[in-house]
């Protein structure tokens, strides 16, 4: 049997795991059930002491379980919280320590579904973790290679999350050419111009191909937010007045409601009892009585998964619902393609700057750009493929795996780098 050699994208919103052999095409590893993603999330729950990952950990959560629920655990490599503890249960533990449990979740997944895990192992990282600072960059890399090496990882290499993205691609050119890779994750939007060739592929520092960088904090949970405050949360009461006519609902309930990561937050009694208050004085009180339903119910983060499905349908419908059904509550509320576009135009702006950002700091003009690789869920949305078409009306669009070809690139490095 072929050896397999093995990459990890443990990325800041979910992870994938690839392995290939030698002169091999590389493949996913499901990680979850029958899912080639994992959410790169963890729950250590004080009711059952048990320690959860991904979908799992996600669930608990939402459930409203007891215990400590961490994730977006690679935005703090290289920074100070990197030197600090946290409390976790009755143990403290290093935030290293818990980067670690997750790989470690990662390496026994690989073994359930390959037999021996690989010693050797190509991380993915982005071109930097930390901007402007080199020496906190490198420190970055050098946390993340000694969480994994804690794992039973003994050989680590690293390559840039955008050439991975590329690298499958880059195996059928014949020629060099300029690529722009956009990647529009679940937090944050990267975009990259690299040089890539047949010769190049072969390179083991693939940095001078990388011409330039650009990101900007917008992603999929932001596209959710703002459909969720535009098209459901005025069903909620926000944007309507107190019965005297002489104010506005206050919007940050609204808001945190629609924000994943501050929905826990708002089920407190007190925050009830505030609600209750205004559903009296509210000129539409019947709206307020669905957003109490809500809070009482904790319905907020399956409200939330409903409204991003209905972002997902709208990327091949002209429209659709946001659906949730449950015992004292039905909402029903058709959607269009342009709602969504009126609502979300300000990020695309956003990201288009940042495209704009990355030519000019590669000193190269958008007819220079031959490819557009396209990775990242968010990347699948019509408006940003819109607002790349617009930039780029002569170049190829390279459509790879929207959520693993960082990791089936990685995979492809480490047979080449290993093999």
């Amino acid at each position: 049997m072929a050896e397999l050699f093995c990459g990890i994208d443990f990325g800041t919103t979910n992870s994938t795991v690839g392995l290939c052999a030698k002169n091999g095409q590389p493949e996913l590893v499901p990680l979850e059930d029958d899912n080639l993603t994992i959410p790169s999330a963890i729950f250590f729950s004080f009711e059952d002491h048990q320690v959860y990952f991904g979908r799992a950990a996600v669930f608990e959560y939402m459930d409203g379980a007891e215990g400590r629920f961490m994730r977006a655990m690679k935005s703090i490599l290289g920074s100070s919280l990197m030197e600090e503890t946290t409390q976790v249960g009755r143990e403290r533990m290093r935030f290293e320590q818990l980067i670690g449990r997750f790989l470690r979740h990662l390496r026994h997944q690989l073994e359930g579904n390959g037999g021996a895990a690989p010693e050797q192992v190509v991380l993915g990282r982005p071109v930097f973790f930390v901007d402007g600072d080199p020496k906190a960059d490198k420190t970055a890399e050098d946390q993340l290679r000694s969480a994994a090496a804690t794992q039973g990882f003994r050989h680590i290499e690293f390559q840039f999350e955008p050439v991975a993205a590329a690298l499958h691609f880059e195996q059928r050119l014949t020629r060099e050419e300029l690529a722009l890779v956009v990647d529009v994750g679940g937090g944050t939007s990267d975009f990259s111009v690299l040089r890539l060739s047949p010769e190049r592929a072969r390179s083991a520092n693939r940095l001078s191909d990388i011409l330039s960088t650009s990101g900007v904090h917008v992603g999929g949970t932001d596209f959710d937010r703002l459909l969720n405050l535009a098209r459901v949360m005025p069903e909620m009461g926000r944007g309507t007045e107190t019965r005297d006519g002489k104010r506005q609902l206050p919007q940050w309930y609204f808001h945190d409601m629609a924000t994943w990561h501050r929905i826990n937050l708002l089920y407190t009694p007190k925050i009830f009892r505030d609600v209750t208050a205004l559903q009296r004085e509210a000129a539409e009180p019947e709206k307020v009585d669905k957003f109490l339903h809500l809070l009482e119910h904790r319905s907020g983060h399956r409200l939330a998964s409903a409204v991003e499905t209905a972002k997902i349908e709208l990327t091949d419908a002209m429209d659709t619902e946001v659906t949730l059904d449950e015992p004292g509550l039905t909402l029903e509320l058709p959607v269009t393609r342009g709602e969504f576009e009126a609502a979300v135009g300000g990020l695309v702006e956003k990201i288009g700057g940042a495209i704009d950002e990355a030519l000019a700091r590669a000193g190269v003009g958008a007819g220079a750009i031959e490819t557009i690789i396209l990775t990242g869920g968010g990347a699948q949305v019509p408006s940003v493929m819109a607002t790349v078409n617009q930039r780029f009306p002569d170049a190829k669009i390279a459509q790879s795996d929207r959520f693993g070809a960082v990791g089936l690139g990685l995979a492809l490095d480490a047979a080449g780098k290993f093999g």
